[in-house]
């Protein structure tokens, strides 16, 4: 049975191979648990996905940022820059 499912990964890994001089591109992957599952977001792309874990959500961010990408490349060049800032929470009294 593990030769099977060795065979079974080694074609699901020749299927998503990257071709030879293909660039590969660091992305961020926000995540938040809405209710029982976790939503993941790339704001870089504005893709969204979500999963029952966090390593589901970001393998379907991942997927879907992928396919997103293949019909919408980003220009060469295109960074957003992505920074943090702070808030009051509302008035106390």
């Amino acid at each position: 049975m593990a030769d099977q499912d060795l065979l079974v990964k080694y074609y699901h890994d020749k299927e998503r191979c990257y071709s030879i001089g293909e660039i590969m591109r660091t992305f961020t992957a926000v995540l938040y648990k809405d209710e029982d599952m976790y939503v993941a977001e790339c704001p870089e792309v504005g893709t969204v996905s979500q999963g029952r874990t966090v390593e589901e959500a970001v393998a379907n961010l991942k997927e879907a940022t992928e396919l997103y990408l293949e019909e919408f490349p980003l220009e060469d060049g295109r960074r957003p820059i992505i920074t943090t800032f702070e808030v009051a929470e509302g008035a106390r009294a």
